[in-house]
């Protein structure tokens, strides 16, 4: 089955709508830049979403839903372990399947309101759902800020200009790596990754 017509130039739209935030921000994106980049009229932009609210919104839902998925799979874990390595895997590979997303996630307010309007309970509650099953029951002032660490810096990295260039694989290895140190949890052994910086 495939897309029709107007789910594709939905597709379309909401792509093109991430790359103009990326380089000029959300603020910085109008409604008539997002149709003109597409070679559409405005009319049409307004047939798929009233707003740019709605579409900003639109644009981080794939990555909302996908954190939340995560969480409620690590929280389903029986094992502390278990949860600590899914959840940390999964959040490496969400942040590397939604590289632009989290670079203007990290830099853009703009699209932080509209995170906060499609996210259940706000990022506070992800924010504390992530922190609560990486830093345990009871956790110690050090597993906290380890927690913290590792989430902000997986995630500041991971959507980093500087480290754009690196492939997929070597960023995953790098940033499991890092956050495994960080969480106490045992390096597991994966094939060597030569960067090509």
């Amino acid at each position: 089955m495939t897309a029709g017509p107007a789910e594709d130039t939905r597709t379309r739209l909401l792509q093109t709508a991430l790359r103009l935030f990326t380089e000029h921000g959300v603020e910085g994106t109008s409604l008539q830049m997002i149709a003109d980049a597409l070679g559409i009229t405005k009319a049409a932009v307004y047939y798929h979403f009233k707003t740019k609210a709605e579409i900003t919104e639109a644009v981080a839902e794939p990555g909302v839903r996908d954190l939340d998925e995560l969480v409620l799979r690590a929280a389903a874990q029986k094992r502390r372990g278990t949860q600590v390595d899914l959840l940390l895997e999964g959040f490496v590979d969400l942040v590397i399947r939604h590289r632009a997303l989290v670079a203007l996630f990290s830099s853009d307010p703009g699209l932080v309101r509209a995170i906060e309007k499609s996210a259940h309970g706000g990022m506070e509650g992800f924010g504390q759902a992530l922190l609560g099953i990486l830093s345990g029951p009871d956790p110690t002032p050090a597993a906290r800020v380890n927690a913290m660490v590792a989430l902000t810096g997986i995630a500041m990295a991971g959507g980093s200009p500087d480290l754009a260039r690196l492939s997929d694989d070597v960023l995953r290895t790098e940033l499991l790596d890092v956050g495994r140190r960080l969480l106490g949890r045992p390096r597991r052994r994966t094939p060597t990754a030569v960067s090509t910086l």
